[in-house]
């Protein structure tokens, strides 16, 4: 199975660009604010931190069937390139095989196991909704994936709004004190 690569998304009021190291230095800043982690745990990271980190991400996982997707979020302002507000990111790998779907085939399907942080001074405006949204719509395009997940804490209760709109539902399932959210597409 081939990687999926990241790509450009636009939505109404964001563009989402696939990450590259050259973000960290602003995205440190984006995501420096403490109360980010109280949910997910850790300390804002620094900018050689994140440099760190993205070089990782961009050398790809060592498993040629898993794929790691990583975007910041530019919100459009002005009509110009506006400033980085968050990240989106996807980590898409086989999930099972199919077996007589609609489509007449068999073969191997893939899971998205997407997250999403935003910026403190920009929390309050549906920008986590909309770069949600984006990345699942993106999601739904790539033939092969076919379960849409997200872990969440459950009095997370912004990250679960935002899950509920991108088309998520929450499951009984539970990892790592989060409960597991699901969107299952029919496979085409």
């Amino acid at each position: 199975m081939t990687r999926i690569e990241a790509e450009v998304i636009g939505t109404e009021r964001l563009v989402l660009l696939p990450q590259r190291v050259e973000h960290a230095r602003e995205m440190a800043a984006v995501l420096s604010d403490p109360a980010l982690h109280i949910f997910i745990g850790g300390e804002p990271a620094t900018a050689d931190e994140l440099r760190s980190r993205y070089a990782r991400m961009a050398a790809g996982p060592s498993d040629p069937a898993v794929s790691w997707c990583n975007w910041v979020v530019r919100l459009k302002e002005g009509g110009g390139q506006g400033r980085l507000a968050g990240t989106v990111q996807a980590t898409i790998g086989p999930a099972g095989t199919e077996t007589g779907t609609d489509t007449g085939t068999d073969g191997p399907w893939l899971v998205a196991d997407i997250a999403w942080v935003v910026g403190t001074a920009v929390q309050g405006r549906g920008i986590g909704t909309e770069a949600a949204r984006g990345l699942v719509g993106w999601l739904e395009r790539q033939p092969a994936v076919r379960e849409i997940a997200a872990c969440i804490h459950p009095d997370h209760t912004a990250s679960n709004a935002v899950a509920r709109a991108a088309g998520l539902e929450p499951t009984d399932e539970w990892r790592e004190g989060e409960v597991r959210w699901l969107l299952r597409r029919v496979a085409r």
